[in-house]
């Protein structure tokens, strides 16, 4: 398991995560309405929430995708893109049981051409590919975990001298 914490592969997940939240939150922030229409579609969300839901929400992708790469405030953004995938995943499967065909609007917020079995092969492969980030994000929660556990015993094995 300690090929699993190691820092080597602890530094690439944090930094393609990273990039995969920093590459799908541009499109969004460029064409705020479309993406409005498409958290409309997943009819979920109340009509008052969806503009600011669609102004807001890809700020804090781009935001904890930065953070990320960047290395800072990295247990805050892990948690919230935890809780942005888990969410994706809970409303993208939603959809898929009512048998509503939504493109996700996850990378490009124009609508495609797909038919509705297109769409939920789609939203299949969606669900599939969000659930491997959350993947990512558990393997740096644990590594960070490790990170403290060895910390820990390294300061029981070396205690501070009393002066």
């Amino acid at each position: 398991m300690k090929w699993l914490t190691h820092p080597w592969l602890t530094v690439r997940v944090q930094i393609a995560l990273g990039a995969i939240f920093v590459v799908a939150a541009l499109p969004k922030i460029a064409d705020p309405p479309s993406f409005a229409h498409m958290i409309y579609n997943y009819k979920l969300i109340p009509w008052a929430l969806i503009n600011p839901m669609a102004l807001v929400m890809p700020w804090i992708e781009l935001l904890c995708g930065l953070a990320l790469i960047l290395g800072i405030w990295t247990g805050t953004a892990r948690t919230i893109i935890g809780a942005l995938l888990l969410t994706f995943i809970i409303a993208i499967s939603i959809n898929l049981l009512r048998g509503n065909a939504i493109d996700c609007g996850c990378f490009d917020v124009s609508a495609a051409n797909k038919s509705v079995d297109e769409r939920l092969a789609d939203m299949r492969f969606v669900i599939l590919r969000d659930a491997g980030m959350l993947l990512m994000v558990g393997q740096l929660w644990l590594a960070s975990h490790q990170l403290k556990d060895d910390d820990a015993v390294r300061a029981a094995d070396f205690p501070a001298t009393a002066a």
